[in-house]
Protein backbone atom coordinates (compact mmCIF):
# COMPACT_ATOMS: atom_id res chain seq x y z
CA UNK A 1 0.00 0.00 0.00
CA UNK A 2 1.49 3.22 -0.78
CA UNK A 3 2.46 5.72 1.97
CA UNK A 4 0.49 8.75 2.53
CA UNK A 5 1.37 12.11 3.22
CA UNK A 6 -0.58 15.44 4.07
CA UNK A 7 0.66 18.86 3.49
CA UNK A 8 -0.60 20.74 6.01
CA UNK A 9 -0.14 24.39 7.74
CA UNK A 10 -1.82 27.83 7.74
CA UNK A 11 -2.93 29.30 4.93
CA UNK A 12 -1.02 31.10 2.36
CA UNK A 13 1.97 29.52 3.02
CA UNK A 14 2.29 27.70 -0.30
CA UNK A 15 1.08 24.31 0.30
CA UNK A 16 -0.57 24.16 -3.24
CA UNK A 17 2.24 25.48 -4.68
CA UNK A 18 4.53 22.49 -3.05
CA UNK A 19 1.92 19.86 -4.23
CA UNK A 20 1.64 20.85 -7.79
CA UNK A 21 5.65 20.39 -7.57
CA UNK A 22 5.36 17.04 -5.72
CA UNK A 23 2.36 15.41 -8.55
CA UNK A 24 3.86 17.71 -11.40
CA UNK A 25 0.72 19.16 -12.53
CA UNK A 26 -1.35 22.19 -11.39
CA UNK A 27 -3.96 20.01 -10.13
CA UNK A 28 -4.55 22.44 -6.88
CA UNK A 29 -5.70 26.38 -7.27
CA UNK A 30 -2.99 28.26 -6.46
CA UNK A 31 -3.79 31.84 -5.14
CA UNK A 32 -2.46 34.54 -3.20
CA UNK A 33 -5.84 35.02 -1.66
CA UNK A 34 -5.99 33.03 1.70
CA UNK A 35 -8.79 29.91 1.87
CA UNK A 36 -8.62 29.25 -1.99
CA UNK A 37 -7.72 25.58 -1.20
CA UNK A 38 -11.31 24.78 0.22
CA UNK A 39 -11.17 20.84 -0.26
CA UNK A 40 -8.67 18.45 0.04
CA UNK A 41 -7.07 17.29 -3.07
CA UNK A 42 -5.01 14.24 -3.74
CA UNK A 43 -2.89 12.39 -6.22
CA UNK A 44 0.39 10.50 -6.55
CA UNK A 45 3.68 11.42 -6.74
CA UNK A 46 7.16 9.19 -6.61
CA UNK A 47 10.48 10.39 -5.81
CA UNK A 48 13.85 8.37 -5.97
CA UNK A 49 11.28 4.93 -6.40
CA UNK A 50 9.41 5.92 -3.78
CA UNK A 51 5.87 6.10 -4.89
CA UNK A 52 3.17 7.93 -2.61
CA UNK A 53 -0.06 9.72 -2.15
CA UNK A 54 -0.08 13.39 -1.49
CA UNK A 55 -2.42 15.47 0.30
CA UNK A 56 -3.00 18.91 -0.30
CA UNK A 57 -5.48 20.55 2.71
CA UNK A 58 -7.16 24.08 3.37
CA UNK A 59 -5.16 25.97 5.74
CA UNK A 60 -5.52 25.28 9.31
CA UNK A 61 -7.10 28.00 11.14
CA UNK A 62 -9.07 29.03 14.26
CA UNK A 63 -11.88 31.89 13.31
CA UNK A 64 -15.37 31.21 13.89
CA UNK A 65 -16.52 31.13 9.92
CA UNK A 66 -18.23 28.05 9.34
CA UNK A 67 -15.82 28.00 6.42
CA UNK A 68 -12.81 27.82 8.62
CA UNK A 69 -13.99 25.29 10.50
CA UNK A 70 -14.57 22.85 7.30
CA UNK A 71 -11.06 23.66 6.36
CA UNK A 72 -9.57 22.82 9.62
CA UNK A 73 -11.76 19.60 10.13
CA UNK A 74 -10.27 18.72 6.80
CA UNK A 75 -6.82 18.98 7.85
CA UNK A 76 -7.50 17.26 10.98
CA UNK A 77 -8.57 14.36 8.64
CA UNK A 78 -5.98 14.25 6.35
CA UNK A 79 -3.54 14.26 9.23
CA UNK A 80 -5.31 11.01 10.52
CA UNK A 81 -4.84 9.68 7.64
CA UNK A 82 -1.35 10.37 6.70
CA UNK A 83 1.44 8.15 7.29
CA UNK A 84 3.80 11.61 6.98
CA UNK A 85 3.07 14.63 7.47
CA UNK A 86 4.83 17.94 5.69
CA UNK A 87 4.24 21.29 7.51
CA UNK A 88 5.17 24.31 5.54
CA UNK A 89 5.63 27.69 7.43
CA UNK A 90 6.47 31.12 5.67
CA UNK A 91 10.18 32.66 5.95
CA UNK A 92 9.01 36.39 5.04
CA UNK A 93 6.56 36.42 7.67
CA UNK A 94 8.28 34.26 10.38
CA UNK A 95 6.61 32.02 13.52
CA UNK A 96 2.95 32.92 13.95
CA UNK A 97 0.93 31.56 17.36
CA UNK A 98 -1.39 29.71 14.70
CA UNK A 99 2.57 27.46 13.51
CA UNK A 100 2.70 27.19 17.63
CA UNK A 101 -0.61 25.85 17.37
CA UNK A 102 -0.89 23.60 14.30
CA UNK A 103 2.76 22.54 15.67
CA UNK A 104 1.60 21.31 19.38
CA UNK A 105 -0.95 19.46 17.19
CA UNK A 106 1.19 17.57 15.35
CA UNK A 107 3.52 16.23 18.26
CA UNK A 108 0.73 14.71 19.68
CA UNK A 109 0.24 12.50 16.70
CA UNK A 110 3.28 10.20 17.09
CA UNK A 111 3.70 10.52 13.19
CA UNK A 112 6.99 11.38 11.43
CA UNK A 113 6.84 15.26 11.12
CA UNK A 114 8.94 16.88 8.51
CA UNK A 115 9.45 20.89 8.79
CA UNK A 116 9.41 22.83 5.90
CA UNK A 117 10.20 26.49 4.97
CA UNK A 118 8.99 28.14 1.82
CA UNK A 119 9.55 31.09 0.33
CA UNK A 120 13.18 31.11 1.35
CA UNK A 121 14.32 33.25 -1.63
CA UNK A 122 17.74 33.76 -0.37
CA UNK A 123 19.19 30.48 1.48
CA UNK A 124 22.17 33.14 2.36
CA UNK A 125 19.94 35.34 4.59
CA UNK A 126 17.17 32.36 4.96
CA UNK A 127 15.12 33.19 8.65
CA UNK A 128 14.76 29.19 8.79
CA UNK A 129 16.48 28.25 11.65
CA UNK A 130 14.48 30.12 14.13
CA UNK A 131 11.68 27.91 13.33
CA UNK A 132 13.63 25.53 15.16
CA UNK A 133 11.64 26.62 18.18
CA UNK A 134 8.45 24.93 16.82
CA UNK A 135 10.00 21.50 18.12
CA UNK A 136 10.14 19.50 15.40
CA UNK A 137 13.31 18.81 13.96
CA UNK A 138 15.64 20.55 11.42
CA UNK A 139 13.82 22.84 9.22
CA UNK A 140 14.42 22.90 5.83
CA UNK A 141 14.43 25.96 3.74
CA UNK A 142 12.67 25.74 0.23
CA UNK A 143 11.79 27.75 -3.12
CA UNK A 144 8.05 26.25 -4.21
CA UNK A 145 7.41 28.59 -7.07
CA UNK A 146 11.32 27.98 -7.98
CA UNK A 147 11.72 24.40 -7.11
CA UNK A 148 14.76 25.18 -4.80
CA UNK A 149 15.83 22.98 -2.82
CA UNK A 150 12.92 20.24 -3.17
CA UNK A 151 15.28 17.34 -3.90
CA UNK A 152 16.74 17.52 -0.30
CA UNK A 153 12.46 18.01 1.33
CA UNK A 154 11.39 14.95 -0.99
CA UNK A 155 15.00 13.16 0.13
CA UNK A 156 13.94 14.18 4.06
CA UNK A 157 9.93 13.11 3.50
CA UNK A 158 10.65 9.59 1.36
CA UNK A 159 13.24 8.54 4.26
CA UNK A 160 10.60 8.18 6.89
CA UNK A 161 8.72 5.54 4.11
CA UNK A 162 10.88 2.92 5.19
CA UNK A 163 9.56 3.07 8.68
CA UNK A 164 5.62 2.61 7.57
CA UNK A 165 4.71 -0.70 8.87
CA UNK A 166 4.86 -3.44 5.43
CA UNK A 167 3.09 -6.15 7.36
CA UNK A 168 0.20 -5.98 5.29
CA UNK A 169 2.86 -8.14 2.36
CA UNK A 170 2.96 -11.10 4.51
CA UNK A 171 -0.92 -11.53 4.18
CA UNK A 172 -1.56 -14.41 1.76
CA UNK A 173 -5.24 -13.57 1.42
CA UNK A 174 -6.63 -12.72 -1.50
CA UNK A 175 -7.60 -8.98 -0.78
CA UNK A 176 -11.32 -7.71 -2.25
CA UNK A 177 -12.24 -3.87 -2.18
CA UNK A 178 -15.95 -3.70 -2.04
CA UNK A 179 -16.73 -0.23 -3.84
CA UNK A 180 -19.49 2.18 -4.73
CA UNK A 181 -21.90 4.52 -4.17
CA UNK A 182 -23.04 5.31 -0.33
CA UNK A 183 -26.41 3.10 0.65
CA UNK A 184 -25.51 0.67 -2.33
CA UNK A 185 -25.24 -2.23 -0.15
CA UNK A 186 -21.73 -3.08 0.56
CA UNK A 187 -21.97 -3.71 4.48
CA UNK A 188 -24.73 -6.15 3.62
CA UNK A 189 -22.67 -8.07 1.18
CA UNK A 190 -20.45 -8.44 3.62
CA UNK A 191 -21.97 -9.10 6.83
CA UNK A 192 -23.80 -11.87 4.57
CA UNK A 193 -20.86 -13.23 3.56
CA UNK A 194 -19.16 -13.63 6.78
CA UNK A 195 -22.30 -14.59 8.82
CA UNK A 196 -21.34 -11.83 11.05
CA UNK A 197 -22.49 -8.49 12.02
CA UNK A 198 -19.04 -6.46 12.17
CA UNK A 199 -20.00 -4.07 10.14
CA UNK A 200 -22.90 -1.23 11.12
CA UNK A 201 -25.70 -1.53 8.23
CA UNK A 202 -27.44 1.27 7.95
CA UNK A 203 -29.78 3.07 5.22
CA UNK A 204 -28.90 6.38 6.21
CA UNK A 205 -25.79 7.46 3.36
CA UNK A 206 -22.39 7.40 4.84
CA UNK A 207 -22.61 5.20 7.43
CA UNK A 208 -19.39 3.49 6.83
CA UNK A 209 -16.38 5.96 7.22
CA UNK A 210 -13.58 3.69 7.40
CA UNK A 211 -12.26 0.99 5.18
CA UNK A 212 -13.40 -2.09 7.11
CA UNK A 213 -11.31 -5.18 6.54
CA UNK A 214 -13.31 -9.03 7.22
CA UNK A 215 -11.41 -11.96 6.76
CA UNK A 216 -13.60 -14.79 5.25
CA UNK A 217 -12.43 -18.63 4.80
CA UNK A 218 -14.12 -20.10 2.10
CA UNK A 219 -13.52 -24.20 1.39
CA UNK A 220 -10.37 -23.65 3.34
CA UNK A 221 -9.39 -20.60 0.89
CA UNK A 222 -8.18 -17.15 2.58
CA UNK A 223 -10.25 -13.90 1.31
CA UNK A 224 -9.43 -10.01 3.03
CA UNK A 225 -12.95 -8.09 1.73
CA UNK A 226 -12.26 -4.63 2.31
CA UNK A 227 -15.86 -2.67 3.04
CA UNK A 228 -15.11 1.00 2.14
CA UNK A 229 -16.61 4.02 2.78
CA UNK A 230 -19.15 5.42 0.04
CA UNK A 231 -17.68 7.74 -2.35
CA UNK A 232 -19.96 10.43 -2.64
CA UNK A 233 -20.11 13.64 -5.00
CA UNK A 234 -19.09 16.84 -3.34
CA UNK A 235 -22.81 18.55 -4.15
CA UNK A 236 -24.43 15.65 -2.37
CA UNK A 237 -22.19 15.98 0.97
CA UNK A 238 -23.13 17.69 3.80
CA UNK A 239 -20.75 16.37 6.66
CA UNK A 240 -17.48 17.49 6.89
CA UNK A 241 -16.04 13.93 8.34
CA UNK A 242 -17.98 12.25 5.23
CA UNK A 243 -16.38 14.64 2.42
CA UNK A 244 -13.44 13.60 3.10
CA UNK A 245 -13.49 9.87 3.40
CA UNK A 246 -12.63 9.64 0.00
CA UNK A 247 -9.19 8.80 0.49
CA UNK A 248 -10.28 5.84 2.57
CA UNK A 249 -11.66 4.18 -0.65
CA UNK A 250 -8.86 4.99 -2.90
CA UNK A 251 -6.70 3.38 -0.31
CA UNK A 252 -8.49 0.40 -0.18
CA UNK A 253 -8.81 -0.15 -3.98
CA UNK A 254 -4.83 0.61 -4.02
CA UNK A 255 -4.59 -2.40 -1.22
CA UNK A 256 -6.92 -4.77 -3.25
CA UNK A 257 -6.17 -7.56 -5.78
CA UNK A 258 -9.64 -7.68 -7.09
CA UNK A 259 -12.50 -4.78 -7.13
CA UNK A 260 -16.38 -5.83 -6.73
CA UNK A 261 -18.29 -2.46 -8.01
CA UNK A 262 -21.42 -2.30 -6.37
CA UNK A 263 -24.36 -0.84 -8.38
CA UNK A 264 -27.78 -0.49 -7.49
CA UNK A 265 -30.26 -2.22 -9.40
CA UNK A 266 -32.85 0.44 -8.69
CA UNK A 267 -30.86 3.40 -9.75
CA UNK A 268 -28.49 1.96 -12.60
CA UNK A 269 -25.20 3.22 -13.41
CA UNK A 270 -24.53 6.65 -12.15
CA UNK A 271 -22.05 9.05 -13.24
CA UNK A 272 -20.41 8.41 -9.82
CA UNK A 273 -20.25 4.73 -10.71
CA UNK A 274 -18.10 5.62 -13.29
CA UNK A 275 -15.58 7.74 -11.56
CA UNK A 276 -15.44 5.15 -9.15
CA UNK A 277 -15.00 2.26 -11.64
CA UNK A 278 -12.80 4.71 -13.75
CA UNK A 279 -9.88 4.91 -10.71
CA UNK A 280 -9.82 0.99 -10.44
CA UNK A 281 -9.24 0.62 -13.99
CA UNK A 282 -6.19 3.00 -14.40
CA UNK A 283 -4.91 0.92 -11.20
CA UNK A 284 -5.03 -2.24 -13.55
CA UNK A 285 -7.27 -4.08 -11.09
CA UNK A 286 -9.45 -7.01 -11.49
CA UNK A 287 -12.86 -6.01 -11.65
CA UNK A 288 -16.35 -7.65 -11.37
CA UNK A 289 -19.79 -5.40 -11.74
CA UNK A 290 -22.15 -6.44 -8.86
CA UNK A 291 -25.64 -5.81 -9.43
CA UNK A 292 -27.12 -5.47 -5.49
CA UNK A 293 -30.96 -5.56 -4.93
CA UNK A 294 -32.07 -7.43 -7.67
CA UNK A 295 -34.94 -8.58 -5.63
CA UNK A 296 -36.24 -5.45 -5.43
CA UNK A 297 -36.80 -5.06 -8.94
CA UNK A 298 -39.79 -5.74 -10.97
CA UNK A 299 -38.74 -8.13 -13.82
CA UNK A 300 -39.36 -10.45 -16.97
CA UNK A 301 -37.76 -12.56 -19.25
CA UNK A 302 -35.72 -9.67 -20.80
CA UNK A 303 -35.47 -7.73 -18.17
CA UNK A 304 -31.74 -8.81 -17.06
CA UNK A 305 -30.36 -8.86 -20.35
CA UNK A 306 -31.50 -5.66 -20.68
CA UNK A 307 -30.13 -4.15 -17.65
CA UNK A 308 -26.83 -5.84 -18.49
CA UNK A 309 -27.07 -4.02 -22.05
CA UNK A 310 -27.27 -0.48 -20.47
CA UNK A 311 -24.44 -1.31 -17.78
CA UNK A 312 -22.53 -2.38 -21.12
CA UNK A 313 -23.32 1.28 -22.76
CA UNK A 314 -22.79 3.01 -19.71
CA UNK A 315 -19.35 1.49 -19.16
CA UNK A 316 -17.76 0.96 -22.29
CA UNK A 317 -14.62 0.83 -20.58
CA UNK A 318 -15.41 -2.14 -18.59
CA UNK A 319 -16.73 -4.53 -21.72
CA UNK A 320 -14.37 -7.71 -20.55
CA UNK A 321 -15.81 -7.02 -16.79
CA UNK A 322 -18.18 -10.24 -16.10
CA UNK A 323 -21.40 -8.90 -14.38
CA UNK A 324 -23.21 -10.35 -11.54
CA UNK A 325 -27.01 -9.82 -10.33
CA UNK A 326 -27.40 -10.98 -6.37
CA UNK A 327 -29.17 -9.41 -3.53
CA UNK A 328 -26.97 -9.02 -0.59
CA UNK A 329 -29.92 -9.02 1.93
CA UNK A 330 -31.30 -12.46 1.35
CA UNK A 331 -28.14 -13.89 0.45
CA UNK A 332 -28.97 -14.40 -3.69
CA UNK A 333 -26.22 -15.28 -5.74
CA UNK A 334 -23.79 -13.94 -3.50
CA UNK A 335 -21.45 -17.05 -3.10
CA UNK A 336 -20.98 -17.32 -7.12
CA UNK A 337 -18.95 -14.29 -6.00
CA UNK A 338 -16.40 -16.81 -5.26
CA UNK A 339 -15.56 -18.41 -7.51
CA UNK A 340 -15.97 -15.63 -10.43
CA UNK A 341 -13.32 -13.81 -8.24
CA UNK A 342 -10.48 -17.16 -8.10
CA UNK A 343 -11.03 -16.35 -12.23
CA UNK A 344 -10.48 -13.10 -12.47
CA UNK A 345 -7.49 -13.10 -9.98
CA UNK A 346 -6.12 -16.10 -11.91
CA UNK A 347 -6.59 -14.17 -15.51
CA UNK A 348 -4.79 -11.03 -13.76
CA UNK A 349 -1.83 -13.39 -13.09
CA UNK A 350 -2.31 -14.38 -16.57
CA UNK A 351 1.27 -14.83 -18.43
CA UNK A 352 1.37 -16.15 -22.14
CA UNK A 353 4.26 -17.62 -23.91
CA UNK A 354 6.03 -15.67 -25.91
CA UNK A 355 5.68 -18.25 -29.02
CA UNK A 356 1.95 -17.95 -28.64
CA UNK A 357 2.05 -14.73 -28.43
CA UNK A 358 4.11 -13.95 -31.87
CA UNK A 359 2.19 -16.80 -33.63
CA UNK A 360 -1.20 -15.09 -32.40
CA UNK A 361 0.25 -11.28 -33.39
CA UNK A 362 1.12 -12.77 -37.43
CA UNK A 363 -2.04 -14.40 -38.03
CA UNK A 364 -3.72 -10.76 -36.69
CA UNK A 365 -1.68 -8.71 -39.19
CA UNK A 366 -2.01 -11.14 -41.91
CA UNK A 367 -6.09 -11.48 -41.54
CA UNK A 368 -6.09 -7.53 -40.95
CA UNK A 369 -3.26 -5.66 -42.03
CA UNK A 370 -3.13 -2.28 -40.32
CA UNK A 371 -3.74 0.58 -42.74
CA UNK A 372 -0.99 3.30 -44.76
CA UNK A 373 -0.43 6.14 -43.25
CA UNK A 374 1.23 8.80 -45.75
CA UNK A 375 2.14 5.73 -47.59
CA UNK A 376 4.00 4.06 -44.93
CA UNK A 377 3.01 1.04 -43.41
CA UNK A 378 3.29 -0.04 -39.94
CA UNK A 379 5.19 -3.71 -39.14
CA UNK A 380 4.83 -4.84 -35.98
CA UNK A 381 8.10 -7.25 -35.36
CA UNK A 382 7.69 -9.38 -32.33
CA UNK A 383 5.85 -9.31 -28.80
CA UNK A 384 6.30 -10.03 -25.69
CA UNK A 385 4.72 -10.17 -22.24
CA UNK A 386 6.22 -7.56 -19.69
CA UNK A 387 3.94 -7.76 -16.38
CA UNK A 388 1.16 -9.01 -14.95
CA UNK A 389 -1.79 -7.57 -12.44
CA UNK A 390 -2.57 -6.31 -14.87
CA UNK A 391 -1.23 -8.43 -18.26
CA UNK A 392 0.99 -5.96 -20.33
CA UNK A 393 2.41 -6.60 -23.32
CA UNK A 394 5.50 -5.22 -25.62
CA UNK A 395 5.21 -5.15 -29.35
CA UNK A 396 7.92 -3.52 -31.06
CA UNK A 397 6.96 -1.57 -34.42
CA UNK A 398 8.99 0.15 -36.85
CA UNK A 399 7.28 3.46 -36.34
CA UNK A 400 4.58 3.74 -32.82
CA UNK A 401 3.37 7.30 -34.51
CA UNK A 402 1.87 4.64 -37.27
CA UNK A 403 -0.38 2.77 -34.48
CA UNK A 404 -4.06 3.71 -35.02
CA UNK A 405 -6.10 3.88 -31.76
CA UNK A 406 -8.86 1.68 -33.63
CA UNK A 407 -6.29 -0.82 -34.84
CA UNK A 408 -4.64 -1.23 -30.98
CA UNK A 409 -8.12 -1.76 -30.28
CA UNK A 410 -8.64 -4.78 -32.54
CA UNK A 411 -5.20 -6.50 -31.32
CA UNK A 412 -6.80 -5.99 -27.44
CA UNK A 413 -10.19 -7.99 -28.77
CA UNK A 414 -7.93 -10.70 -30.27
CA UNK A 415 -6.25 -10.83 -27.77
CA UNK A 416 -8.64 -11.21 -25.30
CA UNK A 417 -10.48 -13.47 -27.92
CA UNK A 418 -7.35 -16.25 -27.92
CA UNK A 419 -6.53 -16.12 -24.34
CA UNK A 420 -8.64 -15.69 -20.90
CA UNK A 421 -8.66 -12.50 -19.72
CA UNK A 422 -12.09 -11.91 -18.54
CA UNK A 423 -12.37 -8.99 -15.88
CA UNK A 424 -8.74 -8.11 -16.39
CA UNK A 425 -7.66 -4.99 -17.97
CA UNK A 426 -4.65 -5.41 -20.24
CA UNK A 427 -2.23 -2.86 -21.85
CA UNK A 428 -0.53 -2.70 -24.84
CA UNK A 429 2.85 -0.67 -25.52
CA UNK A 430 4.21 -0.36 -29.02
CA UNK A 431 7.85 0.36 -28.80
CA UNK A 432 10.38 1.67 -31.93
CA UNK A 433 12.41 -1.09 -32.43
CA UNK A 434 16.01 0.09 -32.14
CA UNK A 435 17.34 1.31 -35.59
CA UNK A 436 13.87 1.60 -36.71
CA UNK A 437 11.90 4.35 -38.10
Amino acid sequence: MKPVLAIVGRPNVGKSTIFNRFVGERKSIVDDFPGVTRDRLYDEANWQKHNFIVIDTGGIQWEKEDISLSITKQAEIAITEADVILMVVDNTIGITSDDQKIANILKKTNKPVVLTVNKTDNFNKSNAYEFYSLGLGEPIPISAVHGANMGDLLDEITSHFFEIDKNEDDDPSLKVAIIGRPNVGKSSLVNKLSNEDRVIVSNISGTTRDAVDQKIMYFNKPYTFIDTAGIRRKSKVGDPIERYTIIRSLKAIERSDITLLLIDALEGVTEQDKKVAGFAFEKGKGIIIVVNKWDLVTKDSKTMKAFEEDIRDELKFLSYAPIVFISALSGKRIYDLFPLIDEVNENCNRKIETSLLNQLIREIVSYNPPSKDKGKNLKIYYVTQIKIKPPSFALFVNDDNLVHFSYKRYIENKFREAFSFKGTPIRLFFQNKKGEK
